[in-house]
Parts: structure tokens; sequence; C-alpha cells
């Protein structure tokens, strides 16, 4: 069986971005097209409508991209306790105030029994001070926190 990866906006950010003059900016891009292009379909990819509207927002042009990218994979539906966990997220400190939309992101994905979030967001998501707390949080609820990864880390090594 697949494992159920839950793509979080900043990949489909980093998937349709134009070049940068980052190296490391760069680099994350070339790991996320590689992902995209090979290690994606060893999966079986979500969204939520919480990355449809990130995705949206911002420049028209770019937006028409993100969102394109986005057209063929499965949108999670919405239920009034994604919304619940993503609050408890917030009031217990597992995230700040002004990071909702990835409190929704991180609740979407442990409401629908995800196995793997991917994402770039290493300040409230991927943040490896923040992920105990939020597993706790999260198991208080009853369910189960994803991996928590960037693309770089699902990448297959070759012998």
């Amino acid at each position: 069986m697949k494992r159920k990866i839950y793509i979080e906006t900043s990949v489909i950010s980093y998937l349709t971005a134009r070049p940068n003059n980052d190296s490391i900016k760069t680099a994350c891009q070339q790991i996320t097209r590689l992902w995209w292009d090979t290690g994606r379909v060893a999966v079986s990819a979500f969204i939520s409508p919480y990355v449809v509207e990130e995705a949206s927002a911002g420049d028209p042009q770019a937006a028409k991209e993100r969102i394109e990218a986005l057209r063929t994979i499965p949108v999670l539906p919405t239920a009034p306790e994604i919304i619940e966990l993503a609050e408890f997220l917030i009031l217990g400190g597992g995230l700040p105030p002004k990071a909702r939309l990835d409190a929704l992101h991180i609740a979407c994905a442990s409401y629908h029994a995800i196995d793997v979030l991917i994402t770039w967001n290493c300040t409230h998501i991927a943040n490896p001070a923040k992920l105990p707390v939020m597993r706790g949080l999260c198991a208080a609820r009853g369910y189960k926190l994803p991996e928590v990864v960037t693309p770089f880390e699902l990448m297959e090594v070759s012998p």
C-alpha cells in the first residue's frame, strides 16, 4: 500500500518558483522538482482546501502556475474537528497564532491519518523544537501527527 502524503503549500511554491540567485533556494527548487517528477509517483499524494487557499494568493501569474500544478491532486475534505485541532495546536503552544494556516495543514493531515506531511516550512511545521509539542497535542486529542519531512528527506538514494 502506498504511503499517504500531504503536500503543504511551500512545496508547490518551490516547485513553480522562478529561478533564484540564492544557491540554497535553488537547491531546494531542484530537489522539489526531482521529488515531484520521480518520488511522487510512489505515493498517494493529497492536498487540502488550505493548500488551495494559500496557492491562490499573491501574484496572479504565479498563483495560476501553482494551481495548475495542483490540478490532479485529490483535495481532502474539511471537518469541524480540523479547525478544533488547529486551535488546540495554537493554544497548546505548538504553533504561534500567526501560523493559523500552518496549524490547519497539520490538523488536516492528522485528522485524515496521513502518513507523511511534506513541507519546506521549517519555521513552524518542520521545526524540530516544536514537533514533540505538536505530537503530544495531537495525541491528547486522539490523533497521530504525521511524519513531517522536507522533500530532501524523501529522496531515494541509489545503491
